[in-house]
């Protein structure tokens, strides 16, 4: 939790690697993923690097395995679904010898998919020229008809046969024909496979010359019986050579295409390391394009961000991999070191609400942490009900046990990758709305009764006499407090489920949520505050507790936190017996800013128009010194160096791990005290002030917005029900079956659609508002920036 809390220590490393074994010592760091390397030469644009040559060369291997690629999803068959599948293990960076041989053997298969394409192009093209050609042959001879002699012309009857069958075959034609057939038998000089078995076979072909047509009906029935292959043979010369010349080019297509898949099987078996490697080599190479070379061109030097706990694992591995390279942990630098938190799949999705609106300063307070309870409970106060809980609960928690489910995870839809990302967020989300739905005692709109009701009819019926005809001759009746028996305690947990039949439900409801959310609103605020005492005791800067951190507390709470009180207490001074004779706490806070007092309103507590007027005053007073103190302070202690000593560089020599940690914008900006702006840090600390005090009473007024939009999903859940669900229920027998399953199906899908898709999302945009604006300016910056390391895996997983 330490490590969540702030980010991880981030020290400058100078690496000294030796120009023959430079390629293989970041291929290392690559697969280690250890350090963030810096550019040395940004004044250098990216076609003047050293290595820009073998960078490009990598980039032409891509656009290869680009066409090699869309030829496997072209062609290939069966085809290929979705994209290559990534090696697993994935291979190591090639060496160069390694890389020329892929580069090689990637141009002759795409040359040789070029040229096959060429050829396969080419047939197609004779073949639609020779189509065209034909085209008027066959529409001459419907414009001049043939002549009634052809008929007298023989027909003809060609195919193949297998070679012991040839007697058989030959003797029944002549018999069945009784000799009116000429027949030619000649056995084929290639051998063919019989699709049956396999065996390779020397075919007879044979061709069959007849008149008349029921000798040809004949020859095709004793065709068929010994399952012959025969095919159309013309009876002109011409006719004959345009088939030969069309059957040539179908063999020449089935080889080409045969070839073809040949080709592409081998270039699917092999382009997916390919890729890998290739890209893994681009990403060494335009690390090594960072570096700057020695001054004697024998190695290269570069900078790198490392985490300090990491600096051991990078020198051991640094001495097991055979290189003569070695690194020096440079001094603090001027830049502030990037940020690093290690997050898990449950803690990823809070870190990242945070990091969308801004990354934490080298070890700032992460706001993550406190974020992965606030967030679902903000939420769930706006969202709380037992039943869409329950809903949202149940759906991500598929997601959590399905999270292992390689086709969820990689799936392309951004929509589900935010949602599966958030999976543990909505499972909090869920369970927080379970519970805040049990204490408002709400559940798809209607109320539950675990525990019998606190307050009680029979008392009344006693004490005033009610009897039937009272019921029904008024339809609202006051249950009185103050008689024994009718109220006997709070209810055990959440809202007594009688409010759901009292007809101030709705005002007693709106009270309740209101000052709820402006309790909650307070301490979530002040907590805020509080949390950038630890940024200030972490940054050494103890005079922003004094004259920044008190005052801004003070002012908070000696307004709002006695808002808060004066809530408190009347929750717990006055119950229902007296609650008509409870005080108005709006015209007591009225009161207490114009130093009044009213009558008819009687006090909270003994002296409370005292505490009141001292606590405006301190909250008043507390203004100046926050808008003068740290200014002043800075100003004064500006002067006092540069009047005694001037500016001493580096700070004392301790070794300790806060010192290393400061604010490095300041010891930056203290470097350089003849820098000093006094107009610029008033002017800064003026707007800081005025932001911080318009900001507590329009952040507080923020947060009603957990009571308006509480209130809203509740209404929308009772209308839904009332005039959806309610329907249902009015119908009775076997029709009313029907009309449930009809209306339930409708009802559910609204429910889905309004309730927990729109009006979740509602809330989820508003609980992210209070947290970045009302709760995060409070003590977080923002500014900083991730660090990112040189890692193969986040280079060929961006996701």
């Amino acid at each position: 939790m330490g490590a969540f809390f702030r980010s991880e220590e981030v020290c400058l490393v100078q690496l000294f690697l030796q120009s023959g074994s430079a390629y293989n010592c970041v291929s290392e760091l690559g697969e280690l993923g250890l350090v963030e390397f810096r550019d040395l030469n940004p004044n250098v644009n990216s076609f003047q690097r050293k290595f820009v040559n073998e960078v490009r060369r990598c980039e032409e291997m891509e656009k290869t395995f680009t066409y090699l690629e869309q030829e496997i999803v072209r062609s290939l068959f069966p085809p290929q679904a979705g994209p290559l599948p990534t090696p697993s293990p994935l291979p190591a960076a090639p060496q160069p010898r390694e890389l020329m041989a892929i580069e090689e053997e990637s141009e002759r298969l795409a040359r040789e998919l070029r040229e096959v394409r060429r050829g396969e192009r080419e047939v197609l093209r004779k073949e639609g020229e020779f189509r065209q050609a034909d085209y008027p042959n066959k529409v001459l001879p419907g414009i001049f008809p043939s002549r009634v002699f052809f008929r007298l012309l023989p027909s003809f009857v060609a195919g193949v046969v297998h070679p012991w069958k040839v007697p058989s075959f030959e003797r029944l034609l002549w018999r069945a024909c009784r000799g009116y057939i000429i027949v030619d038998f000649r056995e084929m000089e290639e051998r063919l496979e019989l699709p049956e078995t396999g065996e390779m076979v020397q075919w007879t072909v044979f061709l069959i010359s007849f008149w008349g047509e029921q000798i040809g009906q004949k020859v095709k029935k004793i065709c068929d019986c010994f399952h012959t292959h025969t095919f159309d043979y013309p009876e002109g010369t011409t006719e004959r050579e345009k088939i030969l010349h069309g059957l040539q080019g179908r063999i020449v297509l089935s080889q080409t295409e045969h070839y073809l898949q040949q080709l592409l099987c081998r270039s699917m078996a092999v382009l997916p390391q390919w890729k890998v490697r290739v890209q893994k080599c681009k990403a060494v190479q335009a690390v090594l394009n960072l570096c700057s070379p020695s001054v004697t061109d024998k190695c290269l030097i570069a900078e790198a961000w490392c985490p300090v706990r990491k600096l051991l694992l990078l020198q051991s591995r640094k001495n097991g991999s055979g290189v003569d390279s070695f690194y020096n942990r440079l001094p603090d630098p001027s830049t502030p070191p990037p940020t690093l938190f290690h997050t898990n799949s449950f803690t990823a999705g809070f870190q990242s609400i945070v990091d969308a609106y801004g990354v934490a300063r080298y070890r700032e307070v992460n706001p993550a942490v406190y974020t992965i309870i606030t967030f679902p409970f903000l939420f769930a106060v706006m969202f709380g009900d037992v039943g869409h809980g329950l809903l949202m609960t149940m759906a991500a928690l598929w997601m959590v046990l399905q999270e292992r489910d390689l086709n969820l995870r990689t799936n392309d839809n951004e929509i589900w990758q935010m949602m599966f990302g958030g999976r543990y967020l909505i499972l909090l989300m869920g369970l927080f709305s379970i519970y805040t739905g049990a204490v408002y005692n709400e559940c798809f709109s209607k109320g539950l009764s675990p525990f019998p009701s606190g307050w009680h009819l029979q008392p009344m019926f006693e004490h005033y006499n009610w009897t039937d005809e009272t019921l029904r001759e008024n339809q609202y009746l006051t249950l009185d407090p103050n008689v024994t028996g009718v109220f006997q305690g709070p209810y055990p947990f959440g809202i007594d489920p009688i409010w759901r039949l009292a007809n101030n439900h709705l005002t007693f409801l709106n009270s309740y949520k209101m000052k709820m959310s402006v309790i909650i609103g307070v301490v979530h605020m002040t907590f805020g505050v509080c949390l950038s005492f630890f940024n200030y005791i972490h940054l050494n800067q103890l005079s922003s507790v004094f004259l920044v951190l008190i005052p801004e507390l003070l002012f908070m709470q000696c307004l709002f936190g006695y808002l808060v009180f004066m809530v408190l207490l009347k929750w717990v001074a006055f119950c229902p017996q007296d609650s008509n004779r409870a005080p108005s706490i709006l015209i007591h806070f009225i009161d207490m800013f114009l130093f009044t007092e009213n009558e008819d309103n009687p006090p909270l507590y003994h002296g409370q128009m005292i505490v009141q007027r001292v606590l405006v005053v301190v909250a008043l007073a507390s203004v100046p010194v926050l808008l003068l103190g740290k200014p002043l302070y800075l100003y004064y202690n500006h002067r006092r160096r540069a009047n005694t000593r001037g500016v001493r560089g580096g700070g004392r020599e301790g070794g300790r791990t806060r010192e290393r940690d400061r604010d490095w914008n300041r010891r930056v900006h203290l470097r350089k005290l003849g820098l000093f702006d006094t107009a610029d840090v008033f002017m800064h600390q003026a707007i800081h002030t005025i932001e911080y005090c318009l900001g507590c009473i329009s952040n507080t007024a923020s947060y009603l917005r957990l009571w308006a939009l509480s209130l809203a999903h509740a209404q929308l859940s009772e209308v839904l029900w009332v005039m959806v669900m309610r329907i249902s229920l009015s119908w009775q027998g076997y029709v009313g079956s029907v009309v449930l399953a009809v209306i339930f199906s409708f009802f559910a899908t609204l429910t889905v659609s309004i309730l927990l898709v729109m009006e979740g999302l509602s809330a989820f945009l508003h609980a992210l508002r209070l947290h970045w604006v009302e709760f995060q300016n409070k003590f977080y910056s923002g500014t900083g920036y991730k660090l990112n390391p040189f890692s193969f895996s986040s280079i060929l997983n961006p996701v």
